[in-house]
């Protein structure tokens, strides 16, 4: 068959990488900008990267949806703060029968882009990546970059692993980038929170980088005893995270290179903070099942606060 097409909504730090890889495969990419436009249409994407540096001196790049080619696939890579977006920016490019695959953080977001667009498959992403754009159109990859799939159903019913699913594995194989697929979706989302609740959280509210929070022996027992509550969390939906998933993710930090979290670099450039869908959306599922999340909560209060007066 032809090779699939590409759209990217949201070319920073991780949509620009994945992008970048999938074109320097021999696929076609199509990029929706912002601020970065100018610079990106004319000289292009730079990606440095632990795996080898590479530019793509010419890319098809474009600063409004409705220039842009409807595609096979359709990575949304913005931030959920700008998810109000999604109903004018998804259905213009994604062909019928087509993938909107869905690279952000957080729960219940798949749901809500299967209400925009209904002809599609909905595929979440769950990414395990360190990368920050350093400059407008340059990106640098510091660490890992591996992407677990499931698809979505209808109140995240587990499904299995899907052709759709099969098929963008293959793509982001060829381009280098290490695939897991998962059967329960709902699962995944849940514990990929075991690390973005307590890191994204702590690292703003405590103002420190992932090594730090680990050194420290009274944040790093924090940080373990939130990891513990998004597990009570993920039962409450029906979801059993194994008890030796939060000592896998305790040791994958230690060993992480230093890093500022995507959240922290958000509060320190004054931007909104992903707080709805990283805390507010799985404390709301908790309460719905008979279920309070006190710590989450009392983070989720805090980083409110911190987010409005940091933006004021």
């Amino acid at each position: 068959m032809d090779k699939r097409t590409y759209a990217i909504l949201g070319t920073g730090a991780l949509g620009g990488f994945y992008g970048a890889k999938l074109q320097k495969s021999g696929l076609e990419v199509h990029y929706l900008l912002k601020s970065d436009y100018q610079q990106v249409s004319e000289q292009g994407l730079i990606i440095e990267s632990k795996d080898g540096d590479f530019t793509l001196s010419q890319v098809n790049a474009y600063n409004n949806v409705d220039k842009m080619p409807q595609c096979d696939v359709v990575i949304v890579s913005l931030k959920t703060t700008q998810n109000q977006l999604l109903p004018d920016l998804l259905p213009p490019i994604v062909k019928d029968d087509g993938v909107v695959l869905v690279l952000q953080n957080g729960l219940g977001i798949e749901a809500e882009i299967a209400e925009i667009v209904s002809n599609v498959h909905v595929i979440g992403g769950l990414c395990f990546l360190c990368s920050n754009k350093v400059a407008p159109g340059h990106i640098h990859h510091l660490d890992y970059g591996q992407i677990t799939l499931g698809e979505y159903t209808s109140n995240y019913q587990s499904i299995g692993i899907t052709k759709k699913m099969r098929e963008i594995a293959a793509d982001f194989e060829n381009a280098g980038i290490s695939i897991e697929l998962l059967e329960d979706l709902l699962l995944g989302r849940w514990k990929k929170l075991v690390w973005n609740i307590p890191y994204n959280g702590l690292s703003v509210i405590l103002d420190g980088r992932t090594d730090e929070l680990m050194t420290d022996i009274y944040t790093r027992q924090l940080v373990e005893s939130l990891m513990w509550e998004v597990v009570i969390g993920a039962k409450s939906t029906g979801r059993i995270i194994p008890e030796s998933f939060v000592q896998t993710m305790l040791d994958y930090t230690v060993k992480m290179k230093p890093y500022r979290t995507s959240m922290k670099i958000d509060f320190d450039e004054k931007r909104p903070l992903e707080l709805e869908a990283i805390f507010g959306n799985p404390l709301r599922k908790a309460e719905l099942a008979g279920v309070n999340l006190q710590q989450i909560r009392c983070l989720y209060q805090q980083l409110k606060f911190l987010d409005m007066r940091n933006r004021s």
